[in-house]
């Protein structure tokens, strides 16, 4: 199967990406030549991983009958000093709110994505430590 994007330069360092009609503009800020109009690209695959890896989550919940309130990741990252960088460790934290949640089930939802399900983990992954964790949140 393949996908398909198309990039386009707005102007200075702005670039527009059109992936299946929907429009995402990428910027730098003013001290690195752009405007600041939108997200920087590289951490645009921090947004992908989390969406990926959620959307894997919410799927295998709700067939073990497991429907959180609320279900949030914060995601952060480190950067390799030298060029070209590359975020050579990954953090995802887990964060679920809701009545009788069991942790062994949401343990394994978010297993089952990491090792089976998410492409863009499994990508990530091949060169950057990726770090796990799973809160259970009031």
């Amino acid at each position: 199967m393949s996908q398909q994007a198309t990039i386009t330069w707005q102007s200075n360092m702005a670039f527009e990406a059109t992936v299946n009609g929907h429009h995402i503009i990428m910027d730098v800020d003013t001290t690195s030549g752009g405007h600041d109009l939108g997200p920087r690209p590289k951490i645009l695959l921090l947004a992908g991983l989390g969406g990926c890896t959620g959307m894997d989550v919410v799927s295998i919940l709700a067939k073990m009958k497991v429907i959180p309130e609320k279900f949030w990741m914060e995601i952060s990252a480190e950067l390799t000093d030298e060029h070209p960088k590359v975020y050579n460790q990954i953090k995802l934290v887990y964060c679920f709110k809701g009545e009788n949640l069991e942790y062994d089930k949401l343990e394994k939802a978010v297993n089952l994505s990491k090792e089976k399900y998410c492409g863009v983990s499994a990508m990530l992954s091949k060169t950057a430590e990726m770090l796990v964790e799973i809160k259970i949140v009031d």
